[in-house]
């Protein structure tokens, strides 16, 4: 098995559970960091970021396997998302080829790319994805679409949870809607496996916790209530409400110069119907691989 993977947003959420995993397995690792850091026997950090060419030619070097997690999920114009998911992506595979190297490469997408006419974020990770696509042919490539992570340390859906324990579940949408969910550890360990392959696995892979039919807001009320021994109530918000705070939210984003996150988009996002995925493409692929984390299990010990 290789042994040199370079890895961008290492310093994420999702990605430093990517790296302690990797370190597990004896990978030696390059990230990518936009502060400096102190280097490590495993880890060796390179200072830049997706636009600086200098450090990305550093990070991808000899590299067998590069891991792009990197993205922007928070922006007030299309053109941020577009510059960080999309040119960033560009400017990764640029690094490569012209070094003419060929190491496996795993764009670490969403699920969102699935509906990109949604949202900004949206059409942005579609697009890098088309990038992915139309690289040379002789490149491994694999791009997961991963569902809505959650685990120890998330700041997005952790609120939610919280709000949950409190007895209160807002509902954005209809609360029959479907979703997925995925457990940080369980994303990781599918990304073990993906790098264990002897033979690269190429394609477009969906990726939650495997829960037939996914999840709905009544679900997750029931899930808390039996957790935590008291009623949990969905309380529907008012979708006309909700997007006149999410076009002030914007409005303001702009003028104050912040990035917010609940926006027009997001809220097509988030009325969406069906964010369930199949992912028997991908347990047939990685045979070792499947969903260990339910939030069943798990939601007493994030919060």
């Amino acid at each position: 098995m290789p042994k040199l993977v370079a890895i961008t947003g290492a310093t994420g959420f999702i990605g430093k559970v990517i790296l302690h995993k990797l370190i597990e397995d004896n990978w030696t690792v390059r990230a990518l960091t936009r502060l400096p850091r102190e280097n490590s026997d495993s880890i060796q950090w390179i200072h830049g970021d997706l636009d600086n060419f200098i450090a990305l030619r550093e990070l991808v070097r000899n590299a067998d396997a590069v891991i792009h997690c990197a993205g922007l999920v928070r922006g007030s114009v299309f053109d941020e998302f577009v510059h960080t998911n999309t040119q960033g992506t560009a400017h990764l595979l640029h690094a490569i080829t012209e070094q003419k190297l060929n190491p496996r490469f795993l764009l670490v997408s969403s699920l969102a790319a699935r509906q990109p006419e949604l949202s900004w974020y949206a059409k942005s990770k579609y697009m890098a994805e088309q990038i992915i696509m139309n690289c040379p042919s002789d490149m491994a490539w694999a791009v997961f679409r991963p569902t809505a992570v959650y685990g120890p340390g998330d700041k997005e859906l952790k609120p939610l949870f919280q709000a949950m324990r409190r007895g209160i579940l807002p509902v954005i949408g209809k609360p029959t809607n479907r979703f997925g969910l995925l457990h940080v550890d369980d994303f990781a360990t599918a990304i073990q496996h993906w790098l264990a392959t002897k033979i690269p696995v190429k394609g477009v892979f969906e990726l939650d916790d495997g829960t037939a039919g996914g999840y709905s807001y009544q679900i997750l009320t029931s899930i808390a209530q039996e957790i935590w021994g008291r009623p949990v109530h969905c309380i529907t918000l008012p979708i006309s409400f909700i997007k006149l705070i999410a076009v002030s939210n914007l409005w303001l984003a702009r003028l104050f110069h912040y990035a917010p996150m609940l926006t027009p988009g997001k809220v097509k996002e988030l009325q969406h119907k069906d964010w369930v995925c199949d992912i028997t493409p991908l347990t047939q692929a990685l045979p070792g691989w499947r969903p260990c984390v339910r939030l069943h299990d798990s939601l007493s010990q994030i919060i």
